[in-house]
């Protein structure tokens, strides 16, 4: 017998309606036994965007064929973005079969862990954090109109965070039939946390300050600090937040067994996906 170390991964999550809205459009998945994490924030109306946001996390649950333990970076993050497609039609067909869900949408931003890698898709601006030794990290690009402009050097990020126009997103799943879903590939270690919010959260603090809680209190207790953060800066939106620490675990093998016929085979290759990797 040997022991071996193993990623273990412990999630904390918390979602809140926040202090001007009467219902809570967003929605949050928690898939520990696939290593699959999202959080989705839904639009066109409360009936719409609350089923928009649960379609999209439930779907999505659903679309995910789990890779294989030998599965290629492109394969990995290939699986994740068509279950992203899958997603977003069948939210776009079910608006398109009720008349009073005209126009839903979601953002939805999902994380698969596979061996020592995190792999992000993402449309919309809800957002996808790394924190490692002490500092915050954001790993999506927000689909967003004041992000656009912001790029464009036509506001500041200052202006950005005022401006009157900053929940208009450019980028939905389910408002069109196919979107293009963004991926990137995070290499992690144990020690590391990804942080997936929604705009209520991230609208009202700097990565400096997700930095702080993280750095000053036990993770268990993050979510509702964070939340309790946005409430007390206007909390004009719904505010949902999923934590996910990576952790060293230890497991017994057995030495004796020999391997397994073909493992350790170079895996077949998968269409090409789109994708940025992290250090």
């Amino acid at each position: 017998m040997i022991m071996v170390s193993i990623m273990r991964l412990i999630p904390y999550a918390l979602s809140d309606v926040g202090r001007k809205r009467q219902h809570n459009e967003d929605s949050y998945l928690i898939a520990q036994s696939v290593g699959l994490f999202a959080v989705a924030d839904g639009m066109g109306g409360h009936r719409a965007g609350e089923k928009a946001s649960r379609m999209a996390v439930d779907r999505l649950r659903d679309a995910l064929v789990p890779p294989r333990k030998a599965a290629t970076r492109d394969e990995v993050l290939g699986h994740l973005q068509r279950a992203m497609f899958v997603t977003g039609a069948a939210i776009f067909d079910a608006a398109q079969s009720d008349p009073d869900l005209a126009g839903m949408g979601t953002t939805l931003t999902a994380v698969l862990f596979h061996g020592m890698r995190a792999y992000i898709a993402h449309v919309g601006d809800s957002r996808a954090y790394l924190y490692r030794d002490g500092r915050v990290q954001q790993i999506t690009v927000d689909h967003s109109w004041v992000a656009e402009q912001v790029k464009a050097g036509l506001l500041t990020e200052q202006e950005a965070k005022e401006s009157r126009f900053r929940h208009i997103i450019t980028r939905s799943v389910g408002f069109e039939r196919e979107v293009q879903v963004d991926g990137t590939i995070c290499p992690i270690q144990a020690g590391d946390c990804m942080l997936i919010c929604s705009d209520g959260l991230s609208n009202y603090l700097e990565e400096t300050e997700f930095a702080e809680v993280l750095g000053q209190h036990l993770y268990r207790e993050v979510p509702s600090l964070l939340v309790e953060l946005a409430n007390s800066r206007g909390g004009d939106d719904n505010i949902t937040v999923v934590l996910i620490h990576i952790a060293n675990d230890v497991a017994v093998v057995d030495s004796s067994r020999s391997r397994s016929r073909g493992e350790g085979k170079a895996a077949g290759k998968a269409p090409p996906a789109s994708s940025t990797e992290t250090p």
